[in-house]
């Protein structure tokens, strides 16, 4: 996950402001920590752990000051959630000084890590980010922007799209596969560059595209120029982010999300409904997959869960425990919506399966006579190794047991998923122009011990 922004703005005093409100609409990509570099004859980073209201009070943005700056907002993967691994990530080197937000993950993390100790270089954090930054500042001692993009690409393996300030250049790249989103917008003030167009629209602002993967965004001196650095025989965009990651209201590739859950509701509906009296979400994540549930089922949508609007997403959570005791808090039952009822609950997924046993036990024990949980995507058998924290095969669910394993273990009537065929249908995109790799096992790059297809990406910068 991660949110990174990038902003180019004439009015120097405006741009902290800019990159505030940009997070603040990105928060749902990451709540641990949150950060702002700019540039102002030199580069200066704020930043700490927390929500962005937390982190940033207005006589810190006051300070922060600049016509180009980036932002970050952490969920962390690869490295600790502590304060020293909060982004973004600044290294200081003979070029000058190198400031970079990272949303993905490196697969080679750790050997480029120790190739580049065994140089010499000195790490201040255990970030995959940081890596990113001393390969970058190491080939531009040499090369020029385009070249060292080329020469970092052809060393960086798993996802990243970054945005970064090298001195007074704003820079912002998304990898060849495009695993992570990232978009353009543009106003009288100049230029802003989001995880999500739903940032762009927060500052109302006229996107002016996706960046394409591959793809690098340079703005010196308010000059704005694209340029392909890298060209891939296929893409990779994390089916996530259209499943659960991204907010509804947002655009991906020209894909907008909210239509793509609504298809997949839809298309589940079609695949395994049941008899029953009411269909209601687990909020939010599953909200609007189950208005498409119930208007192809022809069954009332009517919420049998109220969540509380102060407490962060489950999910989201780095540790089991956590995401254990935050359930009950997080959702209330609607006795009145479900006593003596059949409900159909529908949520995004399934990951470890905890919460959704609670919510069934939740649900049933408030009057429910019947809980039957569809799942607007196929079970999750495989762990991601590009920015989501589902590490080890032991903690999906899925892949401990068949279907009647996870129905017995989350304690409901009856449970189907969504084919992977009625996934890709309601995305849109090919099988190919996708990564599945946590429901099909098969990955886009290249992994240790696992299977994968190796697609391979030709540099034409």
């Amino acid at each position: 996950m991660c949110g990174v922004v990038g902003v180019y703005c004439e009015d120097r005093e405006l741009t902290p402001t800019l990159v505030y409100y940009a997070l603040y609409a990105l928060q749902h990509r990451g709540q641990e920590s949150a950060g702002i570099a700019v540039y102002s004859d030199g580069v200066r980073v704020y930043k700490g752990m927390g929500l962005v209201t937390e982190v940033f009070r207005e006589n810190v943005l006051s300070k922060l000051k600049g016509k180009i700056a980036i932002g970050h907002v952490r969920y962390s993967t690869t490295g600790e959630s502590k304060s020293e691994n909060a982004q973004p990530i600044l290294v200081r080197s003979k070029v000058g000084e190198i400031a970079i937000g990272h949303n993905g993950n490196l697969v080679n993390y750790s050997q480029l890590r120790e190739i580049l100790e065994n140089e010499g270089k000195v790490f201040a954090t255990t970030s995959d980010t940081e890596v990113i930054a001393q390969l970058l500042s190491n080939f531009l001692m040499k090369h020029d922007l385009y070249e060292s993009l080329s020469l970092l690409t052809e060393k960086l393996l798993g996802s990243y799209t970054i945005t970064a300030l090298i001195n007074d250049t704003l820079l912002a790249y998304r990898d060849p596969l495009g695993f992570r989103p990232l978009c353009i917008g543009e106003g009288d003030f100049g230029y802003v560059i989001a995880s999500e167009s739903c940032a762009l629209d927060t500052l109302e602002l006229n996107k002016i595209r996706d960046i394409k993967p591959g793809e690098a965004v340079i703005i010196r001196n308010g000059d704005l120029e694209v340029v392909r650095i890298a060209r891939a025989k296929r893409c990779a965009r994390c089916v996530f982010e259209y499943i659960y990651f991204a907010r509804p209201d947002s655009v991906i590739d020209g894909v907008t999300v909210y239509e793509a859950r609504y298809k997949m509701g839809r298309n589940l509906a079609r695949e395994s409904a049941v008899e029953c009296d009411i269909v209601s979400p687990v909020p939010d994540s599953g909200t609007t997959c189950a208005i498409g549930y119930s208007a192809e089922s022809k069954i009332p949508y009517i919420e049998a869960l109220i969540k509380n609007r102060y407490v962060g997403r489950t999910f989201i959570m780095p540790e089991q425990r956590l995401r254990e005791l935050s359930v009950r808090i997080k959702m209330n039952v609607v006795k009145k919506n479900i006593e003596g009822k059949r409900v159909t609950l529908v949520d995004d997924s399934i990951v470890r399966g905890t919460t959704s046993r609670k919510i069934v036990e939740i649900v049933r024990s408030a009057g429910a006579k019947e809980v039957h949980f569809r799942v607007g995507s196929p079970p999750i058998i495989s762990p991601c190794y590009f920015g989501i924290d589902m590490s080890t095969r032991e903690e999906l669910i899925a892949s401990c047991g068949d279907l009647e394993y996870v129905r017995r273990a989350i304690s409901a009537d009856t449970l189907a998923y969504l084919s992977l065929k009625g996934l890709i249908k309601s995305v849109g995109f090919g099988e190919d122009e996708l990564c599945l790799a946590c429901l099909t096992g098969i990955y886009p790059v290249c992994v240790p011990g696992e299977l994968c297809d190796n697609a391979k990406y030709e540099l034409n910068y």
